[in-house]
């Protein structure tokens, strides 16, 4: 276990999967984040928890059971087989505390970038950079085409592809990148080892031109929560980002991209604008996105996108003026300045449609999971705990599902399950 940090041993013992069976649920990004602003009140680091002295009083900072705690930071032997596991697999891990932890999440998600970091390949590439390419799983012949194309000229012009790995634009772009000799940084929702394996990847990564990182365990199967968590991790390791193709209010694709548009310090995002293209890219154009440059198989590729993306650093300058500062500012005439004041005031209620829409793709996107989960019989409480949300939301998910007549409502307890 040399090749850990004793900060990044403590937060596997606290965040960490380690073992199928577990008497207690690990931290989620939440309660990790609670135990951390305890730590920094205390200039104290997660290495100082290793010290049993000290639960008592992180329990009672947190609002974390300390017995919980207690059991958590007690797995020391679970660890040691659990790391002998991932170095004989090729996979390393790192905390938010180390040197090397990708500066970029910690800027561009800040309390929210992940606590952990597991990864298989050259962990140079944690500096990131380059263009995100995202789209549907079933792309067409048309997207398809347009990704690889995109693709190769990222190759000719030394620019990483970063995306999540998944079938469809994902795997696409990845792949036609390191075969077109290029570089690629897959951000992986699920069983990370598994995706490591395969033919294309794998010689990629022998020869130090691939990374794949997950925030999640090596062998973690595939739930739509997770992928949906992802994808703010791939927008954050890039310069930019490129939607191929999304579905209208639908899917884990336009979720991430109204997301990040709706961000402070959003990545600038372009979208694919054809005849082909779907209605969800057209749309995102509404919302702030920048339609891509036919030029971009030249070789200043880098140079062409920080051109056309200026137009969108501008308008997040202008979206970050308040009503305080449009109104002060006497410089302006009267009359303009009322306008700027009712252009903001329209503006702040897009920003409420927008999260609206975000919310309503979020529901579509885990609709899938929950109806699977309700087979049976099950509580609100119980199945936001599996998905790992709050109660409160859950509740508006389900009530709204029962609206839709995909789900039926049972009463004494209260519990739902799926219409079959």
């Amino acid at each position: 276990m040399n090749f850990l940090t004793e900060d990044t041993k403590a937060i596997i013992l606290l965040c960490g999967i380690l073992g199928k069976k577990a008497s207690v649920k690990s931290l989620s990004q939440t309660e990790y984040g609670r135990l951390v602003r305890w730590l920094i009140d205390n200039n104290l680091t997660p290495a100082s928890l290793l010290d049993n002295k000290l639960i008592k009083d992180a329990s009672s900072g947190s609002k974390l059971k300390e017995n919980r705690l207690e059991i958590l930071l007690g797995r020391g032997t679970q660890l040691g087989f659990a790391v002998e596991k991932w170095q004989r697999d090729g996979v390393w891990v790192i905390s938010r505390s180390d040197s090397d932890y990708p500066r970029r999440y910690k800027k561009h998600l800040k309390e929210k970038a992940p606590a952990l970091l597991f990864g298989i390949g050259d962990r140079a590439f944690l500096n990131g950079g380059g263009l995100a390419m995202v789209g549907s799983r079933n792309v067409d012949e048309k997207g398809e085409a347009f990704t690889k194309k995109v693709a190769i000229s990222c190759s000719k012009n030394k620019m990483p592809v970063v995306s999540g790995g998944a079938r469809g634009v994902d795997q696409i772009s990845m792949e036609t990148a390191l075969d077109a000799g290029g570089t690629s940084i897959g951000i992986v929702a699920d069983n990370l080892l598994k995706k490591s394996l395969g033919k294309t990847f794998r010689k990629a990564i022998a020869s130090k031109r691939l990374l794949l990182i997950s925030p999640f365990h090596p062998g973690a199967m595939f739930t739509v929560w997770n992928a949906m968590d992802r994808n703010k991790l791939i927008y954050a390791m890039a310069d930019f980002a490129l939607i191929v193709s999304a579905e209208h209010k639908k899917g884990g694709t336009w979720a991430g991209a109204t997301e990040e548009l709706k961000r402070k310090d959003a990545v600038p995002v372009f979208c694919r604008i054809d005849n082909d293209a779907p209605k969800g890219n057209k749309k995102l154009l509404d919302l702030g996105a920048i339609q891509w440059p036919e030029n971009c198989s030249t070789l200043k590729l880098n140079f062409i996108l920080k051109d056309a993306a200026t137009f969108f650093y501008k308008k997040q300058e202008q979206n970050n003026l308040t009503l305080f500062d449009l109104s002060c500012n006497e410089s302006i005439p009267k009359k303009e300045r009322q306008d700027k004041i009712v252009k903001a005031s329209s503006e702040k209620h897009d920003k409420k449609e927008d999260k609206n829409l975000l919310l309503l793709s979020i529901y579509e996107a885990v609709l899938p999971f929950i109806l699977k989960t309700l087979s049976t019989p099950i509580t609100p409480a119980d199945l936001a705990e599996k998905l790992d949300v709050q109660k409160g939301q859950m509740t508006v998910w389900l009530k709204k599902a029962a609206e839709e007549g995909k789900i039926k409502k049972i009463i004494k307890p209260v519990r739902y399950i799926r219409v079959k």
